[in-house]
């Protein structure tokens, strides 16, 4: 009796299940499969490709080996716009800044368009070392809701995780956690910023190393929406878009946690 050979179709068949099936138990799947699972808030990412940023971050390197600040703010562009010092009287943050922190030797870590990766990347590179300030204040996670649309629950570990490396850098500093601000973007960036601090109070409710504040409400008007007026974007003509508190938007911010600062750096 000639043996039953597999057909053309049952040879292809076949084939193709043990191809699947390679591809599927094979490292490659398994690599594939562990980036997916990859959380790109929580990883440090540098933007040293961009010379203005570069210049920056060795500027700021500069400034903390000559610095011994008693407080730090740490974050994006919100926290860089304390640098600006006017014309216009609702760019002229200065004044604000010395006023309410110059007695603490302040030290301004804000980099314009950075997420909770890029302050990662900061922290792993030296930003904080060699001081040892009793407050930080922290405000970051407006970037993560623009281009790179992380959501609330991509950004939520991604800010954990820089209050986490916060307290491997400096043990004895308190962190002031502030909520992602209101802006006016997208309906989906408000719903996760609400979101995002929602979660940050419940996870932080309990802590003796962290103080959330969520802010945002100094800076919406009547109608419980973000006021044009205390945003950069809203002294420009047909701008649609709200983000940047300007300086009395900030200066209203500095007031609310004025009296939490000034606990903080007694305690801390």
């Amino acid at each position: 009796m000639k043996p039953a050979w597999p057909t053309p179709s049952t040879r292809r068949r076949a084939l193709l299940h043990a191809t699947i099936g390679a591809l599927l138990c094979g490292p490659w799947w398994a690599a594939a499969s562990a980036r997916a699972a990859v959380n790109l808030a929580t990883v440090p990412i540098g933007r040293m490709d961009l010379p203005w940023w570069r210049k920056r971050f060795e500027t700021s390197l500069q400034e903390v080996r000559n610095s011994q600040p008693e407080l730090v703010w740490l974050g994006d562009s919100i926290t860089q716009n304390w640098e600006r010092s006017g014309p216009q009287p609702w760019a002229d943050y200065q004044p604000i800044w010395q006023r309410e922190y110059g007695r603490y030797r302040p030290l301004n870590l804000g980099f314009i368009g950075d997420t909770t990766a890029s302050v990662l990347w900061r922290l792993d590179h030296g930003q904080v070392q060699g001081i040892s300030p009793r407050v930080l204040i922290l405000l970051i996670g407006a970037n993560n809701l623009g281009r790179p649309h992380w959501g609330a629950h991509l950004t939520v570990p991604g800010i954990e995780a820089v209050v986490d490396k916060v307290h491997q850098l400096l043990p004895h500093t308190q962190v002031l956690l502030l909520g992602v601000l209101p802006s006016r973007r997208s309906a989906w960036i408000s719903a996760e910023t609400v979101k995002i601090n929602a979660a940050l109070a419940e996870r932080y409710a309990q802590s003796t190393r962290v103080r959330f504040v969520d802010v945002g409400h100094v800076l919406l008007g009547a109608n419980g929406q973000p006021d044009a007026q205390l945003y950069l974007e809203g002294h420009a003509a047909h701008q649609t878009v709200l983000l940047h508190p300007d300086a009395q938007g900030m200066e209203r911010i500095a007031e609310a946690i004025a009296p939490i600062v000034a606990q903080l750096m007694r305690t801390g």
